[in-house]
């Protein structure tokens, strides 16, 4: 690829060094020096410095109005980037619209049916949590005490164990 693009760039540099020889050629007939008096050297060499002259000319115009464009240019620049400090943009409010406003807005007056995007979503449950009833403290200490209150402990200990192992399988 490298190479094919590199073969592009010589053939575009030979056509470019072609063009430049054909315009001189065309522009700059081939000097015949041999067999002229010196009166007519002289004669053939103030005719080139008129022309040289008067391309001096066209090139020092073109010149002019090039840096002429260049300053309005930045001028310009500079009065845009005036103008855009002056002026504050507004900030912008989220509106809320629906999917069928939306639709409306984009589509016109082919909207003319309702989709319901929701029915096509999945729906999540979320499992309830159990729970603990709030009771008052004083009839938990009591009902725990003794004998009684240690075996009802041990014995919701276990079904919580119990229970976690059948969920964890």
């Amino acid at each position: 690829m490298l190479n094919t693009a590199q073969e592009m760039l010589i053939l575009e540099k030979q056509q470019k060094k072609k063009e430049k020889e054909d315009t001189l050629s065309e522009r700059v007939p081939p000097l015949k020096l041999s067999g002229l008096t010196v009166q007519e050297l002289q004669d053939l060499c103030r005719d080139l410095h008129c022309k040289i002259d008067v391309i001096d000319e066209e090139r020092y115009n073109i010149q002019v109005k090039v840096s002429k464009n260049d300053k309005e240019i930045e001028e310009m620049t500079r009065k845009i980037i005036e103008m855009r400090g002056k002026m504050k943009r507004p900030t912008l409010k989220r509106v809320r619209i629906s999917a069928e406003a939306m639709l409306s807005v984009l589509l016109g007056a082919r909207h003319k049916e309702s989709f319901d995007f929701k029915a096509n979503l999945k729906t999540v449950r979320k499992e309830e949590e159990k729970k603990e009833e709030v009771t008052d403290w004083r009839k938990n200490v009591e009902a725990m005490s003794g004998m009684e209150g240690r075996k009802k402990l041990f014995n919701a200990v276990h079904i919580e164990v119990l229970r976690l192992s059948e969920r964890s399988k």
